[in-house]
């Protein structure tokens, strides 16, 4: 089945950079864009970057965008959210999704908690 697996979240003072890893099985991830999401308590899940099957720098939500960025390796079936300068509003659990929006392929999250 398919399997979406997050990690690389923590606890980080704002300014600070964490990177977060989506490891996939069970899917051909070369053929799949990946996205990443997030979501706090009371607000719909939000996403903040895709990057397509085909690579390349992807693309970001405004708030996210210049501190950012999105990279895939298709031999390990890793894409990797780098996120530097860290803002308590980052503050979230992080999902990462396979596919279109419509594909039920979601990752467990990983909680990212930026202090000030």
């Amino acid at each position: 089945q398919v399997q979406l697996v997050e990690s690389g979240g923590g606890l980080v003072q704002a300014g600070g950079s964490l990177k977060l890893s989506c490891v996939a099985s069970g899917l051909p991830f070369r053929k799949y864009a990946i996205s990443w999401h997030r979501q706090t308590p009371g607000k719909e899940r939000e996403q903040v970057a895709r990057i397509t099957a085909f690579g390349g720098e992807g693309i970001f939500a405004d708030s996210v965008k210049g501190r950012f960025t999105l990279s895939r390796d298709n031999d390990k079936n890793t894409v990797y959210l780098q996120m530097n300068n860290l803002e308590p509003e980052d503050t979230a659990v992080y999902y990462c999704h396979a596919g279109a929006p419509s594909t039920p392929y979601w990752g467990q999250g990983t909680q990212v908690t930026v202090s000030s």
